[in-house]
């Protein structure tokens, strides 16, 4: 069984550990993108994913790092609007199909996608697909019922 375990929003969720995800509001213009990354890099804090998804004005920067609570103050405090909040990082293998089958999971249960983005590169592990829905907890279960691995946070570092 799994423990208890505080998230960024501060629910408690029993069962399943949810990743934590920094959502990085950055000017959309050149070189925002990269300031970001040079704190992180600075700071010696490892990048695990990252996805940007952008507006006329803004873009929103998604990351998971190896160090999130210290990645979020040290970016608040460069400047940077920072929310914590929490996902679910499930394992593919990597085959035609898969990743398709995952989202009819998540649709038969009625749940919506908020989110996605994927993790390629884990040292010779399974792809990660990193979701936010409706309901985190729901979604990991009906994921998990249905042969779906739920990562953990700690298999996003090593």
């Amino acid at each position: 069984m799994r423990k208890w375990h505080k998230v960024a929003d501060g629910e408690e969720r029993h069962g399943f550990i949810m990743i934590r995800q920094l959502s990085v509001f950055v000017q959309n213009e050149i070189g925002s993108l990269a300031s970001v990354t040079t704190v992180l890099k600075d700071n010696l804090i490892n990048l695990r994913a990252i996805a940007s998804f952008d507006t006329p004005e803004f873009a929103i920067l998604r990351i998971v790092v190896d160090q999130p609570e210290k990645a979020k103050e040290l970016l608040n405090a460069s400047g940077f609007a920072v929310k914590m909040s929490s996902a679910v990082a499930v394992e593919l293998e990597d085959k035609p199909g898969v990743l398709d089958h995952m989202l009819r999971v998540i649709a038969e249960a009625n749940l919506g996608i908020n989110y996605i983005y994927s993790i390629v590169l884990r040292n010779g592990k399974a792809p990660l697909m990193i979701v936010n829905t409706d309901d985190l907890s729901r979604t990991a279960t009906v994921l998990k019922q249905n042969g779906f691995i739920i990562a953990e946070e700690e298999d996003l570092i090593s």
